[in-house]
């Protein structure tokens, strides 16, 4: 095996960008879970597996050796509000771990001990949120969507007081191409100015977009911001097709790599409804299921905004008139891209969705398939993901009758029409659907195959991530946990055992999971 690589680059910046901070050793750390498979990709040595070395470590009761932990620096706008300084306040960075396949990897730990940005608060983390992160995380790693990965799970064997009260604590170990967020560049602009912004950029250049390293001048933080933007398109649009809501979008939470970051109140859509919001805290629905790919455009404002001065032009004189123009041009080539990110944006929803209907190539027209398609899932309240997962099956051949209109077929074999108690508005769409798939060029088999490949059976519901955290504040027990892990680890195959189709269903109205919450 290839040793063991650490760096700490971007420690090496300064103490600008990162303050030293200690774990604070927890009483009693019991292992909840291991990523081996995580682990053996970032070769890291058998002593820091689910062994009991590995266990003082990933507690933070150990600091090892090739550690430096600190804490990151950075500002945000929350909720559209501007907070200049923000911080990890329960995180602190490790190091910088180089995989086998030579990709560097930052590893932090999340709920070790206050911080220097902690605020007053204990830096700590309640088991749920850290149950949450780790089941989230990795479902949104098999289902295919960028995301930091789950390493460790450790219980600290302490309570963490919230508004609840006392509840266990827990301490979780991230692993993230990059823990810089929009809010990094947003902190640098804001106490360090133009200088702090370019060491930034081109740290992430190098780092993150090393193919942008021969550029020079306004074209490489162009590129930069370009590149930063084409990510986020990506990014939105496979949220949107496995009906993922991040649930608080802010610019601190928003990776300049383009993966999915901080899982707080995050959820998946059970009926479909575009406007839904699960955040206990937006009341306004600023972070909506359907909103968030004009947020995303929204934070790269921000970004924008930040790289202003690397993107001016120096005028020839220094009047005031020419100083204003250079801005101005500056103001309207990072518009361009915030343009291009909005074209991007639009053009991948329309291939993404358009590939969850098995139409093989999508055309500007097929925007209004989908749309009224969308608008049949909502007015009925049908499940978002058995109603993509069951729209295949309306191409198997002896698939079954449709609904009746007396009851609601639920079930991964039966067409998407069983769906519907009243199937009308469904069944006059169908007849729309099949024949624009009739211009398809590939065969039946392989169309079903084709969305069976973008359309999980099974996704991380709430109510079933409810349910484990519950069981383990309440009795202490990790089995639903590990059950769902394990399950969800293959969402786009058949259901078939008594679990799978268990989880397959979607909650009964008692069982939805209305608000969530991020756990600090």
């Amino acid at each position: 095996m290839t040793a063991f690589t650490v760096q700490h680059s971007l420690f090496d910046l300064g103490s600008f960008f990162t303050q030293p901070a200690s774990p604070k050793a927890v009483q009693a750390p019991q292992w909840i879970a291991f990523n081996q498979t995580l682990a053996e990709q970032l070769q890291l040595p058998a002593e820091l597996h689910a062994t009991q070395t590995g266990l003082s470590v990933w507690s933070g009761n150990h600091v090892p050796e090739w550690a430096k932990p600190r804490a990151h620096a950075y500002a945000g706008h929350q909720f559209g509000n501007l907070v200049p300084q923000l911080g990890d306040g329960r995180a602190l960075l490790l190091a910088e771990i180089i995989d086998k396949h030579g990709k560097h990897w930052d590893v932090q730990l999340k709920g070790a001990g206050p911080t220097p940005f902690s605020r007053g608060g204990d830096g700590r983390s309640a088991i749920g949120p850290v149950l949450r992160e780790y089941l989230l995380s990795e479902s949104m790693f098999v289902l295919g969507v960028p995301t930091t990965r789950a390493l460790a799970a450790v219980a600290s064997g302490e309570l963490v007081f919230r508004d609840q009260g006392g509840v266990p604590g827990a301490v979780f170990t991230r692993v993230a191409s990059s823990h810089l967020r929009i809010g990094s560049f947003q902190f640098a602009s804001l106490h360090g100015g133009a200088e702090k912004v370019k060491q930034l950029a081109d740290y992430a250049i190098a780092r993150h977009y090393p193919e942008l390293q021969d550029r020079t001048g306004i074209e490489r933080y162009l590129a930069f911001l370009h590149a930063v933007a084409m990510k986020q398109a990506e990014l939105i649009s496979q949220w949107l097709r496995v009906g993922f809501i991040h649930g608080v979008m802010n610019t601190d939470n928003t990776s300049i790599c383009g993966e999915t970051i901080d899982y707080g109140p995050a959820a998946f859509l059970d009926s479909y409804h575009p406007q839904k919001v699960f955040s206990s805290i937006d009341r306004r629905g600023r972070y909506a299921f359907s909103s968030q790919p004009a947020i995303a455009q929204w934070n790269l404002a921000r970004l924008a905004e930040c790289l202003l001065p690397l993107l001016t032009v120096a005028p020839e004189s220094n009047d005031e008139a020419s100083a204003k123009a250079a801005r101005e041009n500056a103001i309207a080539v990072a518009t361009r891209v915030l343009d291009e990110y909005s074209a991007r944006a639009q053009a991948l929803w329309l291939s993404t969705m358009a590939s969850k209907m098995g139409i093989e190539h999508a055309q500007a027209e097929d925007d209004t398939l989908i749309q009224d398609f969308l608008v049949v899932l909502q007015t009925h309240d049908v499940d978002y993901t058995q109603a993509f997962w069951q729209l295949a099956n309306e191409l198997i051949e002896n698939s079954g009758e449709s609904a009746s209109g007396e009851s609601v077929l639920v079930e991964p074999t039966a067409p998407a029409a069983s769906l519907f108690a009243k199937p009308d508005d469904y069944l006059a769409w169908r007849q729309r659907w099949l024949q624009r798939l009739s211009d398809n060029q590939r065969s039946v088999h392989d169309t079903v195959n084709a969305m069976r490949s973008v359309n999980p059976a099974l996704i991380p519901r709430n109510h079933r991530i409810a349910e484990a955290i519950t069981e383990v504040e309440e009795s202490g027990s990790l089995k639903r946990f590990y059950t769902l892990l394990n399950a969800w680890k293959t969402p786009y195959h058949m259901p078939t055992s008594e679990l799978e189709l268990e989880l397959y269903q979607a909650p009964s109205k008692a069982e939805e999971v209305q608000r969530t919450f991020c756990g600090t």
